[in-house]
């Protein structure tokens, strides 16, 4: 479902075709033009021959109904992953910016298949139709997306362009009209992103895949750390946050013997010095490669943070039993 070739399609007719497309598109969520009752049937046939509105997608549902999975095929057969995740209050789908990885993170499976490509924006939008057609369809579920997360596969600032106009088309008031402080970018510190996003007007949230507290310890993990060590991505983010005054997530996952030690606490402590910093401890969602913190560590860890007056959220780890961490289902194919 590309975009371009809708306003193509549409580009005779009067203009206020374009807003009902989109009505349809994204707030009647239709899968195929036959149910535009309000174009004609011409229009209708035309449209279906030239602007398809079908996603290919295969769902794997967690037993609580919380997560729910889909690896979708792109036209040119290549598959991403999407994520939804629900909780008591909002709808959060994580969506990848691209098909695989290159920055080869030794805990996510993703970076083991390498990379293919970066997304177009319209393959970051159909993540959110498809979801957003899902839970239409499945009226147990809360029916709005309310939350976005470029926190799947890639790295959203190695396909900025692309992320920025997915952005646009998810806050648009006659589109999904997610308000941007609801939708949160997750990068592992590259610096010309964070600094391109200073500049936006976007209101967008920022994270930063963190992860460790020293450059040798990260740099095992990621090796990405020898391009942008950590006082680089911290002098980024202080630009970012005198430009902004928006807070700045730090993801930091808890890995058994790897990072979960009380002085990696205290060192962590150390990194956060500013009122605007936020730290999100994650629980890792295994791969084989490495195991979670256990919870009694991951508490410690937490209060050792919080008695140093460091602001501390928690993610509770989503879909274990469906390999909901990005890349795990398509790294066995």
């Amino acid at each position: 479902m590309e975009f371009k070739k809708l306003k193509e399609a549409l580009s005779k007719e009067p203009g206020f075709r374009l807003k009902q497309a989109k009505k349809l598109l994204f707030v009647d969520l239709i899968k195929d033009w036959s149910e535009a009752s309000v174009f004609s049937l011409p229009l209708r046939e035309k449209l279906n021959k030239e602007v398809s509105l079908k996603i290919k997608g295969d769902i794997f549902l967690a037993k609580d109904k919380k997560t729910v999975k889909v690896i979708l095929t792109l036209e040119d057969g290549l598959k991403v992953e999407t994520v939804l995740m629900r909780h008591k209050d909002r709808n959060t789908v994580c969506v990848s910016s691209q098909v695989g990885c290159p920055l080869g993170c030794s805990f996510c499976a993703t970076g083991k298949m390498g990379f293919k490509r970066n997304l177009k924006y319209y393959e970051i939008i159909n993540q959110v139709v498809f979801f957003s057609r899902f839970l239409k369809d499945n009226k147990d579920f809360n029916p709005r997306i309310s939350n976005i997360v470029f926190m799947g596969m890639g790295e959203p600032f190695l396909n900025y362009d692309n992320v920025m106009k997915a952005i646009d088309i998810l806050n648009d008031e006659d589109a999904f009209n997610i308000g941007a402080r609801k939708i949160s970018i997750s990068t592992v510190g590259l610096v010309e992103g964070i600094n391109k996003l200073a500049k936006e007007k976007r209101q967008v949230n920022l994270a930063i895949s963190l992860h460790n507290t020293t450059d040798e310890a990260r740099g095992e993990l990621m090796p990405i750390n020898e391009k942008y060590p950590i006082k680089d991505i911290f002098k980024a983010v202080d630009n970012y946050i005198e430009r902004t005054n928006r807070k700045v997530m730090f993801e930091y996952i808890m890995i058994d013997g790897v990072n979960d030690s009380i002085e990696k606490a205290q060192e962590l402590a150390r990194l956060m010095d500013n009122k605007l910093y936020v730290v999100n401890l994650i629980s890792y969602n295994p791969t084989g490669i490495f195991n979670p913190s256990l919870k009694n560590t991951i508490k410690e860890f937490r209060n050792i943070l919080e008695k140093k007056g460091i602001s501390v959220t928690e993610r509770i780890s989503f879909g274990d039993e469906i390999e909901a961490a990005c890349g795990q289902l398509l790294a066995k194919e």
